[in-house]
């Protein structure tokens, strides 16, 4: 099981983010900074209905993290931090585009576990052998 057998549409993503060649650009990198936790949900065997659900979560960080570094021109910055930048314990970026308060609740848990998940990814990296 992948990502693309739950959600067909993730690799055009960027192409989906983008306003400019820069922002694809980008996106593909956030897709795959985003990857590694869309495969610990398949792993831990959820239900598929839960990862989908999870990653429209994505989409919308996504898209967030495109325009912010897109309006600031902070292409500089590496995809994956700025992926680690915008989720904390509290939950992610602000999102103006939600019409139910469900909506931004489901995006903050799935932004909560992302966080948790890079958190972990962290020390993983930075102990010693």
């Amino acid at each position: 099981m992948t990502a693309e057998d739950i959600c067909p549409e993730f690799v055009t993503w960027p192409e989906r983010w983008m306003g400019t060649e820069k922002d694809k650009i980008y996106g593909q990198g956030l897709l795959e900074a985003m990857r590694p936790f869309i495969e610990h949900l398949i792993m831990n065997g959820l239900k598929n209905r839960t990862i989908r659900r999870h990653m429209d979560n994505l989409w919308v960080l996504g898209g967030e993290i495109i325009r912010s570094v897109s309006t600031n021109d902070e292409y500089g910055n590496l995809a994956a931090e700025s992926l680690r930048k915008s989720v904390g314990p509290d939950g992610g970026l602000y999102c103006s585009g939600f019409q139910h308060e469900w909506e931004m609740t489901s995006y903050d848990a799935t932004c909560r576990k992302l966080n948790k998940f890079l958190e972990g990814s962290k020390q993983t990296r930075s102990s010693p052998d």
